[in-house]
């Protein structure tokens, strides 16, 4: 009997502890579900929410590649466009686009010391040490240093000694450090977010203030360039070598007009289409003049007004490093006209001359209407000013709808150049959105 006992238990101990064990391997097989259902769930999310970029990127390049060429502003539907770029909801996404004007910004590879020193935090030693970087010589500026300074660090590398690449290349430069090129607005969604105005409790480090460092990197660029066209696309006319009949055709102005501009330039060729005007310039024509008169007579301020978007001083066809003085932001205004509180005061004129225009300046004369404006200042800035853009940043700030709880989160920067059809892109980069 003790015996039949005894087996009776030692069965029930045998079935309890298959009961365990099927207990476990049920648990074990439950967590790795589980596991195997989030990871499947983040993969399309992050699957839906890399798609959901490209599109918000693709409709950015569409509306880039609709809006007129005549001149680009701030007013232009790139840059304001609430209903196809604010929460667009695609396939359980939403995206967000952000277009920024390149050529509204300082180009590094052109940009002098004096209007790099315009910029806040910059200094003599850094702004040298980058005029270094994209220089082709071995001479260091005064507080600059070049390739054997770089060769001889823990982790060497080899200076560029030519044009940067890409914006970012500007953290290979010595004494540009994160914090200054990318500022508190390290998404680069262009608002303040909490982590951005809480001091050191969580990255980035910030002042704690309420106004958003936006960095170097919002007025920097290695990209922007100006197509040497008129505002309807036509080849512009070079001053220093079209002859008076060419002048006088392409450009509708009297031929006394285009006798003047051909005997001006037998001295010295113009340097600039500035270089046509001054500050005896009469402002208009004059009374009564004769339009077949063979005497050469200096051009009025009217009459540059009208022709200085079809006139050039070279044959090139791409001219880098101009800036858009209809979208370029007040620093970089400022640190072109000279970084000084007079430079400071100007650019608000500019910017405040231009908020009255429904479609922006169109021509780079029209800058001498502001009222602050002097012709010698114009003058200093005609080589590095247009009206017109063509290389643009698109961001894209995706995240997947997950309820009351955000999903995967997907940010995409794209520079696209719309000069080109298709569209050319000069940087792509995607990763997870802060």
């Amino acid at each position: 009997m003790r015996v039949v006992c005894n087996k009776k238990g030692l069965v029930l101990v045998a079935v309890l502890w298959v009961v365990v064990v099927l207990m476990v391997i049920v648990v074990a097989v439950g967590q790795n579900s589980r596991v195997d259902t989030k990871v499947c769930v983040a993969r399309t999310e992050e699957l839906r929410c890399k798609w959901a970029s490209r599109a918000g990127v693709e409709t950015a390049v569409a509306v880039l590649n609709d809006d007129l060429r005549a001149s680009d502003s701030l007013t232009d539907l790139w840059s304001e466009n609430e209903e196809d770029f604010n929460d667009v909801g695609l396939e359980q996404c939403w995206f967000t686009v952000r277009v920024v004007d390149e050529a509204g910004k300082l180009n590094v590879n052109t940009a002098t010391k004096e209007q790099l020193m315009g910029l806040e935090d910059m200094t003599e030693e850094i702004a040298d040490a980058i005029i270094d970087w994209r220089d082709k010589d071995e001479m260091p500026g005064d507080g600059g240093v070049e390739g054997g300074y770089y060769l001889n660090l823990r982790y060497g590398y080899s200076i560029r000694n030519g044009p940067f690449k890409t914006t970012r290349e500007l953290l290979l430069v010595k004494g540009v450090s994160r914090e200054w090129l990318y500022g508190e607005d390290t998404n680069f969604n262009g608002r303040l977010d909490y982590n951005e105005r809480d001091g050191d409790a969580s990255p980035p480090a910030d002042d704690g203030d309420e106004e958003l460092d936006r960095g170097w990197i919002a007025y920097l660029t290695c990209y922007s360039y100006d197509k040497d066209e008129d505002a309807s696309g036509n080849k512009r006319i070079n001053i220093n070598e079209a002859d008076e009949k060419k002048l006088q055709n392409s450009l509708k102005i009297k031929e006394s007009y285009a006798k003047w501009i051909v005997e001006n330039r037998k001295k010295n060729k113009y340097k600039s289409i500035a270089d046509l005007i001054n500050e005896k310039s009469p402002k208009k024509p004059k009374k009564g003049s004769k339009e077949d008169s063979d005497e050469a007579e200096a051009l009025d301020l009217e009459t540059f007004s009208q022709i200085a978007d079809k006139i050039t001083i070279t044959d090139d066809e791409k001219i880098v490093g101009r800036i858009n003085i209809n979208t370029a932001p007040r620093v970089v205004l400022a640190a072109l006209l000279g970084g000084d509180e007079a430079a400071e005061r100007l650019a608000d004129g500019i910017i405040a001359y231009r908020e009255g225009l429904i479609y922006g300046m169109e021509s780079i004369a029209e800058v001498m209407n502001v009222k602050s404006m002097k012709i010698s200042t114009f003058k200093k800035i005609a080589n590095h000013v247009t009206t017109r853009s063509d290389v643009f940043t698109v961001r894209c700030f995706t995240v997947a709808d997950r309820g009351a709880v955000g999903g995967a989160r997907l940010q995409t920067e794209a520079v696209v150049d719309r000069s080109s059809t298709p569209c050319k892109v000069l940087y792509w980069y995607q990763g997870v959105s802060n």
